[in-house]
């Protein structure tokens, strides 16, 4: 599963390049323009990190950290202040209203990277590992492979990057319409019941190599992956 960011900015040559090179590195990123929208996309789908430009507009991205900090979903998700204002002050007034990180315009696109990288390995230490995992099941995301002790659960590609969701996400419910945006994507447009087809096969998977159900179904609300 890659990390899932949104980049708040409204400079497009800016955003342009940022989603560039954000995802050649391997994040789902999403871009929004002004503070609204930033707000909006953070509800619809919690991200794992945020990098928010200090100056957008209807909102600036100081009120758009202070109300997401008052959010449940998003209290402890990972900002980073992206500005042009330098002065101590504007970094001390940043970080008193939430954010992780902030880092000072122009900035180099490899320190950038590697801040990203940096607070997320303090933030969700899991979502960089390549080895996942729970209970007695474990998943390597680069080799797409997926374990259950010593035997092998052989998964097709929707299967797995669901299982993938569920163990960086273990208890967490989420609905059928979260699982198609977040597994297979907001443009792709299938009937909500496909998820239970394929929640399905990937239970099947996980019996035959010789595991429980950990996949638990929550009446009217969705699906929870507990270890």
């Amino acid at each position: 599963m890659k990390p899932f960011i949104i980049i708040a900015e409204d400079e497009d040559a800016l955003a342009t390049l940022l989603e560039y090179n954000f995802t050649k590195e391997g994040y789902e990123v999403t871009v929004a323009r002004d503070g609204d929208a930033t707000l909006l996309l953070a509800s619809e789908r919690t991200p794992d990190l945020i990098l928010m430009d200090w100056m957008m507009p209807k909102l600036s991205g100081i009120e758009v950290c202070r109300r997401l900090r008052k959010r449940d979903e998003t209290r402890h998700t990972p900002i980073i202040m992206l500005t042009a204002r330098g002065d101590e002050t504007d970094k001390i007034t940043g970080l008193d209203y939430g954010a992780d990180d902030y880092v000072t315009k122009p900035y180099s696109m490899p320190e950038l990277l590697a801040r990203v990288r940096a607070v997320l390995r303090r933030a969700a230490p899991d979502i960089l590992q390549d080895i996942i995992r729970h209970g007695n099941i474990e998943i390597d995301t680069k080799a797409f492979r997926a374990k259950c002790g010593e035997t092998e659960i052989h998964l097709g590609p929707t299967e797995f990057r669901l299982l993938d969701h569920f163990m960086h996400n273990p208890g967490r419910v989420y609905s059928r319409e979260q699982l198609l945006d977040t597994v297979w994507g907001r443009d792709v447009y299938v009937e909500a019941r496909t998820v239970d087809v394929h929640i399905g096969r990937l239970r099947k998977a996980l019996k035959k190599a010789g595991g429980h159900d950990p996949i638990r179904t929550v009446r009217s609300a969705g699906y929870a992956f507990e270890p």
